[in-house]
């Protein structure tokens, strides 16, 4: 592996951090660790550390967290079955009962619905603030205060907040700050450079970018924390297989590449969907009216492939034109190579109806894949009609 990656390019570490040939038969590729177990040599003889049983570790799934820690700048990566389930271990390893949270008034409605309707029975609390608004992030924290839960750019508003600014007054509180950063993905932003302490991933999405795998990460500089979720994981069984470990790491190769060109393509459709009449309104942070725009440009390389616009002609007219598409998808998920479009009101985000983390009604949401720029644009001008 590569022992020292941090004088490294972005790419070059995507390609060799974790991943030298096996030497056993030089495969260039790290091998898919198809077990469930492993020969001792003599009782707790294991080799090579914590290969005893998959459920604990598997060689594949190490060459990913290694991969993934190295992209991050940051010393540890635990990757999970989800994205859920390695949130899930962050706020088991981090709150007890009588513990309170901060989240953000555009998180995503999975992270919410596994606050507000499981954490919330083993009695932890929560308050939502607007992230971007330091002063109301500072209202909002109490002495139980032990994290702040942030996205940046968040799902699917599309909202930026100063990880620097949450992480100094997280410390401030004697709380911690975990970043989200799946919509922006190590290539794009490193909050842990940035004073994040805990970076969570959906790798389902860009990491992976394939829509073939399911999966997510933790990544830490903490190595309490990291023996903690360690432990998690291993006690509930959160992991993926070798096989799911092994595509991810295949799309981490990519991922630089990918990310320009999904964020080219996605500042190709701003500019369509800012001139058109049936749009009211397009939520992406390189637009300079985007609120949070002088933010992301000081702590992300470039803007993202995600773009959320409101229909002007309100919610029917937003799910006619998602339902018109042909080379947008209409699906959940994001981060693939090709391009969705989904109503995040009537899907992604119909947990958090009613709540205040409620979507606008007239909501679109885009993941812009990679495909030729000028024929995404003719697809929404034909839906949008």
């Amino acid at each position: 592996m590569v022992h020292d990656p941090a004088g490294l390019g972005f790419e070059t570490r995507a390609i060799h951090a974790g991943q030298e040939p096996d030497p056993r038969t030089g495969s260039v590729i790290v091998p898919i660790y198809q077990t469930s177990t492993y020969a001792q040599d003599g009782v707790g003889g294991t080799r090579e550390g914590d290969y005893e049983y998959s459920r604990t570790a598997n060689p594949t799934r190490t060459a990913l967290e290694e991969a993934l820690a190295a992209l991050e700048g940051a010393r540890h990566t635990l990757a999970f079955g989800s994205g859920m389930a390695a949130s899930d271990a962050v706020l088991r390893a981090t709150l007890r009962p009588g513990d309170h949270l901060v989240l953000g008034n555009d998180v995503y409605g999975g992270t919410f619905r596994l606050i507000d309707k499981v954490l919330t029975q083993w009695g932890v609390t929560y308050s939502v603030a607007h992230l971007s608004d330091l002063d109301e992030v500072r209202a909002a924290l109490r002495p139980e205060t032990k994290l702040i839960w942030c996205e940046s750019p968040t799902n699917p508003l599309l909202g930026v907040s100063d990880i620097p600014a949450l992480a100094q007054i997280a410390h401030v509180g004697g709380a911690r700050l975990v970043v989200d950063n799946t919509f922006a993905t190590p290539y794009l932003q490193t909050p842990i450079e940035l004073g994040a302490d805990i970076v969570v991933h959906s790798t389902t999405k860009y990491l992976g970018g394939h829509s073939d795998v399911v999966g997510g990460a933790v990544v830490t500089n903490s190595d309490e924390l990291r023996e903690q979720l360690f432990f998690l994981r291993n006690a509930s069984g959160a992991v993926p297989g070798a096989f799911d470990a092994w595509l991810t790491l295949r799309g981490l190769k990519t991922l630089a590449v990918r990310m320009e060109r999904h964020c080219d393509n996605a500042e190709r459709v701003v500019e369509a969907l800012v001139r058109h009449p049936k749009v009211s309104r397009v939520y992406y942070p390189g637009l300079t009216e985007h609120p949070g725009h002088d933010v992301a440009a000081k702590q992300m390389r470039r803007f993202g492939g995600m773009v959320s616009f409101d229909h002007a002609d309100g919610e029917q007219a937003a799910l006619d034109a998602a339902a018109r598409t042909r080379l947008f998808i209409l699906a959940e998920s994001l981060g693939g190579v090709e391009s969705l479009i989904e109503h995040p009101g009537r899907m992604t985000h119909a947990s958090v109806a009613g709540s205040l983390l409620q979507v606008p009604a007239e909501l679109v949401r885009l993941s812009v894949g990679i495909e030729d720029a000028r024929d995404l644009v003719a697809d929404l001008e034909q839906a949008l009609g």
